[in-house]
């Protein structure tokens, strides 16, 4: 295979993932084509948190200017008792956060990252898109990798020396691995919800969460029945609210029809202006929540599952978006690292990804059992969140906010 060929990096997957891949690998030289199987570019979802791990990867790409104008700088994350609306604790963000960390913290809607990416995507010539495309073929050669797509009924074939399986939880790469290699399988439900609804700033829930929330912050209400995560979003015009609770299996897609009797009978015993602020937030809309736990994610052939496709985690780290950032950027650089050597670029990116990605689910889970304490738990919980300052609270943090991929390469 020639040289070019060689180079060639193709992408399954236009999401926050695929897209930050393909801004990864063509800022170090890679011609890149992106298969994306939706016909037009829409984001799942409502609002995300982007931690500094991740703004400083955007930063880099030259994303960060184009998404800046649309997000909003919280200047700190608050948690609050549901049942009292009492403060627990506050993590300083802002410029404390941003000094501290390298990058800023930032919330936005899903919308504007994915628009703030495919604009940068757009101006990149080594990167070609192609929408409306789904992977229904793999084949591995030697040193290539060939990708056949369905494009509307049309065959498309396209090769490279790596394939990047960057389709999320219901990834078609990881469809046609699952089976056929060993070590891959399916998504699978978690048992959770996330009930989702976004509400001006102007309109009665608006108003509503202004009674029991920073317009500011981010804000998570803790109760044992569910926690509920709130932050403004769109310039600050409208708030994004995510609860979570437990709820059984619903439709294989990001949303879908389920009882709202399950909301309102998780927060009983809450305080009434938080439960006003649901009401008035409704209806909302279910998201059941996959978990992917991949024992690889990747093929010495040449192949590699990021973000979503390799491990989906619950949101309760808020660090799912930037995870797969880190997985694109890291990957891109030990690629172009090892010209020639897909193989051990792929080895070193798995074994230096991994125990970062179980680092930050460990935590993920850890926040959960804590925001869902009742009892005598509970009561522990609040004593030692109400008496850590803040700025040990950011500390704990800095393994997490703080991380650098030139920090890692170089060990």
């Amino acid at each position: 295979m020639d040289e070019t060929r060689s180079r060639q990096i193709v992408i399954a997957g236009a999401g926050i993932a695929g897209l930050t891949a393909a801004l990864a690998f063509a800022e170090r030289g890679h011609p890149v084509t992106l298969l994306e199987q939706a016909r037009q570019l829409e984001a799942a979802g409502a609002g995300l948190q982007l931690s500094p791990n991740a703004t400083r990867i955007l930063r880099n790409l030259g994303v960060l200017d184009r998404l800046m104008p649309n997000a909003i700088r919280p200047e700190a994350v608050v948690l609050k008792d549901a049942a009292t609306l009492r403060e627990l604790a506050r993590v300083p963000l802002g410029e404390a956060g941003e000094r501290r960390w390298g990058a800023p913290y930032l919330v936005a809607h899903r919308a504007d990252l994915q628009a703030a990416l495919t604009a940068e995507v757009a101006q990149r010539p080594e990167i070609e898109l192609v929408i409306g495309a789904r992977v229904t073929g793999i084949s591995a050669g030697p040193h290539t990798i060939t990708v056949t797509a369905d494009a509307d009924g049309r065959t498309i074939e396209t090769s490279g020396g790596l394939l990047v399986g960057a389709d999320g939880v219901w990834s078609s790469v990881l469809a046609q691995l699952a089976g056929k290699e060993p070590g891959f399988a399916k998504s699978r439900f978690s048992g959770e919800l996330a009930w989702r609804s976004t509400v001006t700033a102007e309109s009665a829930a608006g108003q509503a969460f202004a009674a029991v929330g920073a317009a500011d912050c981010v804000t998570t209400f803790l109760h044992p029945g569910f926690h509920m995560v709130a932050y403004p979003v769109s310039k600050g015009s409208a708030f994004n609210l995510a609860a979570f609770t437990k709820g059984e299996r619903i439709a294989e897609g990001w949303s879908g029809h389920v009882d709202p009797g399950i909301l309102a009978r998780a927060m009983r015993s809450t305080a009434p202006a938080l439960a006003r602020l649901v009401a008035l937030a409704g209806p909302w809309t279910a998201f059941p929540i996959h978990t992917v736990e991949q024992r690889r994610w990747t093929i010495p052939e040449g192949i590699a599952l990021i973000g979503d496709a390799a491990h989906a985690m619950t949101p309760f780290a808020a660090q799912g978006a930037a995870m797969a950032i880190e997985d694109a950027a890291m990957l891109a650089g030990l690629i172009a690292d090892f010209p020639g050597n897909p193989q051990q670029s792929l080895t070193i990116w798995e074994n230096l990804r991994r125990p970062r990605v179980e680092k930050v689910l460990k935590r993920g889970a850890l926040n959960r059992l804590a925001w869902h304490a009742w009892g005598p738990v509970a009561l522990a919980r609040n004593l030692v969140l109400t008496t850590r300052p803040p700025e040990k609270l950011a500390a704990d943090l800095d393994w997490l906010y703080g991380w650098e991929e030139r920090k890692i390469l170089r060990r």
